[in-house]
């Protein structure tokens, strides 16, 4: 759910300190309201071998998280035989209990690309169509009929984010709806309050209303709620155990993380932000799931197994959302092009207390699932996204020696700093 905002320089610098973190970006496919923001990608380059994990700078990465402000990371990737992971901090600040690499926890807009399959699995099927009007199937929802389901999985439909202003303060607009319980028609009247960004297919701009309506497409469509459709079509089918949608229940059952959101003033304490409605997400974000099941999704969707080859086809064809041509969207889905010219599809996610990394080489054999337990801390979501170098690149050269510096960070290297699913306002 990344919003177009920078992060502050403090965040920048500490950023390049913190290691590569491979640029996002979402794109769209192009359509007869697109301008030249709409350009196709150029295609990912051909998949070599991919090299043994580096996970010393796998942990590296994880130890710039909690150097940044995380209370634990933790990261599991598969691929090279046995499953790698690695964990460094606590998962419960009270208890001081270790990270539990077996632990649920929440993964944000990882949820969108759950919503994406499904609905592409609908537009298989023959019940929706990509280019159709969302009005067509939503009569009256939208102001604005050119507005199609393509839009929606692109960030292209011009629909204001509403938790621009729901979060304009952290912790506040939090407790506001910590419990609350939305309709989706709520939603996206919250939504429609705000000028729209632009005109139906004509730039990307990342909104959690696009897969809020997604959700209403999909229940409209099938008569059920998500929790129905993601489970009958992806959770049983891959055996996801620890994968669930709870919506609106609080809790997060079994084993977990806890999660602990930033507050926007510096210095001031963490607050616990495991127990949520998610509501004011849904299909948007408000999943649980674990980092082995993370890996099970996103290596059976990049290897064939959830989408016909068209639709998976559709999905990935991506186009750039900036000016470096390295940050891109598909169908619900973000292509990362690495420093080693490796490219992987996946999503990240944010949600109060939580950041999510989950990707895949483009045939699936090799997938990373990464978290980190707070939010609100652009410079510990950066940090973590360095796992993501160790995980496809693996050993890099030897890097020039630097000046000595107070805190253990690894040597600065080109990086980005990460997308923003949220607004984020805290000190980095």
């Amino acid at each position: 759910m990344p919003l177009d905002r920078r992060l502050t320089l403090s965040a920048a610098l500490l950023a390049v300190v913190a290691g590569v973190v491979p640029a996002t970006a979402a794109h769209a496919a192009a359509s007869p309201f697109a301008g030249p923001a709409a350009r196709t990608a150029a295609p990912a380059p051909a998949p070599a071998p991919a090299p043994t994990p580096d996970l010393e700078a796998v942990t590296q990465a994880l130890k710039n998280t909690t150097a940044a402000g995380a209370p634990g990371a933790m990261v599991r990737i598969t691929g090279s035989g046995a499953p790698l992971t690695s964990a460094v901090g606590v998962q419960d600040r009270t208890t001081g209990a270790a990270m539990d690499l077996n632990g649920r926890f929440r993964i944000g807009s990882v949820t969108k690309t759950f919503s994406s399959v499904v609905l592409l699995q609908l537009v298989n099927e023959g019940k929706l169509s990509l280019d159709a009007p969302v009005n067509q199937y939503l009569p009256g929802l939208l102001p604005d009929d050119r507005i199609t389901v393509r839009h929606l999985l692109t960030h292209r439909s011009g629909l204001a984010d509403y938790t621009n202003a729901m979060f304009d303060k952290t912790v506040p607009g939090f407790e506001a709806v910590r419990n609350k319980v939305f309709t989706y028609q709520e939603l996206v009247a919250l939504s429609l309050r705000e000028p729209r960004t632009t005109e139906p297919g004509v730039s990307y701009n990342y909104s959690n209303t696009n897969f809020v309506v997604v959700g209403m497409l999909i229940e409209k469509a099938t008569g059920h709620g998500v929790a129905k459709e993601y489970d009958t079509r992806i959770i049983k089918p891959l055996k996801l155990k620890n994968t669930s949608y709870v919506h609106p229940s609080t809790k997060i059952k079994g084993a977990h993380l806890h999660g602990y959101l930033t507050p926007d003033e510096a210095e001031a304490p963490l607050v616990d932000s495991t127990e949520q409605t998610v509501s004011w997400a849904q299909s948007a974000g408000a999943m649980i799931s674990s980092a082995a099941d993370l890996n099970t999704f996103m290596s059976a969707l990049l290897g064939g197994k959830l989408l016909a080859p068209a639709m998976l086809d559709a999905m990935l064809n991506v186009t750039p959302t900036d000016t470096t041509n390295t940050r891109f969207y598909g169908l619900g889905l973000r292509r990362y092009d690495l420093s080693c010219g490796t490219s992987v599809y996946g999503h990240t996610g944010t949600v109060q207390g939580f950041y999510t990394y989950a990707f895949a080489t483009r045939d699936g054999k090799r997938s990373l699932a990464a978290v980190a337990n707070t939010s609100n801390r652009g410079a510990a979501n950066t940090a973590l996204g360095g796992t993501l170098e160790g995980a496809f690149c693996g050993k890099k050269g030897p890097t020039a020696p630097t000046a000595k510096r107070s805190f253990a960070l690894v040597p600065p290297l080109t990086a980005a700093p990460a997308e923003q699913d949220l607004p984020e306002h805290g000190s980095r």
